[in-house]
């Protein structure tokens, strides 16, 4: 049996981590010790790392309820699961889209900036006008913000 202090350690989890997710309904109540101390076993071990990995690859908390449902029905099939992760995969691709997209107009700012002073920087003037950002964003790729 491990107090939540190694549970957290042994999952690489914090201990309000560790609350919260028991608050949430994702970790069940643990044990008591007969100081009220909380107590885990190897299954909840798993299940927290189990989420841990879940969240170190995006994954909502809902998602991961989801999962974890289905993990406790191994006879299942594992449809369900596969939909849940192409979700993922699709809210991930979104992201790096919009990534990529930001990178490029950081980029940009950079290039066209003046390295002069302040009145003549591109870099301030495209964050404190951002109509003007939009509107060079609508002229580059011919589409809305």
């Amino acid at each position: 049996m491990l107090t939540i202090g190694k549970l957290g350690q042994a999952a690489g989890v914090k201990v309000p981590t560790i609350r919260y997710y028991e608050q949430i309904g994702l970790l069940p109540e643990p044990e008591r010790s007969a100081g009220n101390q909380r107590l885990y076993g190897a299954k909840a071990r798993e299940r927290l790392a189990f989420i841990r990995h879940a969240r170190d690859l995006g994954f909502p908390l809902d998602a991961i309820r989801d999962l974890l449902s289905l993990s406790d029905s191994p006879s299942q099939s594992c449809a369900a699961a596969d939909v849940i992760a192409t979700q993922q995969l699709v809210a991930v691709k979104e992201r790096i889209t919009r990534l990529t997209a930001l990178q490029a107009e950081l980029e940009r700012m950079i290039t066209q900036c003046a390295k002069g002073t302040i009145a003549d920087c591109r870099v301030i003037e495209v964050l404190s006008d951002h109509g003007l950002c939009a509107q060079d964003h609508q002229a580059r790729t011919g589409q809305g913000v």
